[in-house]
């Protein structure tokens, strides 16, 4: 079995849909197939970076990483990673890491300074991602669940030390995401 990890094309919207509507529970899986889907089609600059995992041919895997901004600092940019999801009979098999490995290393191409995650700490921590580092960002909406803000440095900027508000692109702009 080989997997192949590519960019997400508006072609594959019903993968990525059934992805994740497969991938969470019932009570959230309909809001986060959306976010999904909404971000690959998200126009901005700079982009959404949207990929899938394709096993033996098959996608059976897609992660988003989406830029965010801080409110009062014109220059510093980070992204957030959200959502993530590989479809069940797959788990447990490497693609989720493999995605967010290969996601990181597209971000260290970027100008980015940070990216973010809200989620499990025991899962997003073997990849860097701390509660620590995302201490002085103040995500875009109140969370549910504040222990799942973590973030993990790509850059060190100038802005990093003081609190920043940050926000985010149009399809994350649902606080029931949050």
């Amino acid at each position: 079995m080989s997997t192949r990890i590519r960019p997400a094309t508006t072609s594959d919207r019903e993968h990525v849909r059934d992805i994740h509507l497969r991938a969470f529970p019932d009570s959230e899986n309909r809001r986060v197939a959306k976010l999904a889907v909404d971000l690959l089609d998200e126009q901005g600059d700079p982009p959404t970076i949207s990929q899938v995992a394709e096993l033996d041919g098959r996608v059976v895997g897609h992660i988003a990483f989406s830029p965010v901004k801080a409110e009062d600092a014109p220059d510093w940019l980070g992204y957030i990673l959200a959502p993530l999801a590989v479809v069940p009979e797959c788990r447990n098999a490497g693609i989720g890491s493999a995605l967010v490995g290969h996601g990181i290393e597209l971000l260290l191409e970027q100008p980015a300074d940070r990216v973010f995650v809200y989620g499990d700490p025991a899962y997003y921590g073997r990849f860097g991602f701390g509660i620590a580092a995302a201490a002085h960002f103040v995500p875009p909406f109140a969370l549910e669940h504040p222990f799942g803000w973590q973030a993990r440095g790509l850059r060190e900027h100038g802005a990093t030390g003081r609190t920043l508000r940050l926000t985010c692109v149009k399809a994350l702009r649902d606080p029931a995401l949050w």
